[in-house]
């Protein structure tokens, strides 16, 4: 086995998720971080791509996930993010994603509101109870 972290950096999308009505009618600007843990050891022997975790397609997930609804809280796009990654992609073990909402509608100046969200595969086991 040789476990690898795939991580992606601000991955942005103008999406419409939000508490308030406006952000779910105007949007908004969103950055993304994902970080998926795998077994490469079949992509590092053959070094090819078709073993590996392709961040093409990781990114393509993210997108329709982001873009298939609008959610609320961030809290709850980021677990459909890692739902959708642990589905989509089997060899992933474990996967973190990080969902930032940049120029936040407060009366207080902050940069962006994030939040980090982890999930491994066994916690997205179906139960046998």
């Amino acid at each position: 086995m040789s476990l690898c972290w795939l991580r992606i950096h601000n991955a942005e999308f103008y999406a419409y998720h939000g508490a308030k009505d406006a952000e779910r009618l105007l949007g908004g600007k969103f950055q993304i971080d994902v970080e998926l843990c795998y077994d490469a050891a079949d992509a590092v022997r053959t070094d090819a791509l078709r073993y590996a975790l392709n961040y093409e397609h990781v990114l393509e997930c993210v997108h329709r996930v982001v873009n298939e609804n609008s959610y609320h809280l961030l809290e709850t796009l980021a677990h459909r993010l890692l739902e959708a990654l642990l589905h989509d992609f089997p060899s992933v073990q474990r996967a973190r994603v990080r969902v930032r909402k940049l120029y936040v509608p407060l009366r207080y100046a902050v940069e962006y509101v994030e939040v980090e969200h982890e999930m491994d595969r066994a916690a997205c086991a179906p139960s046998n109870g």
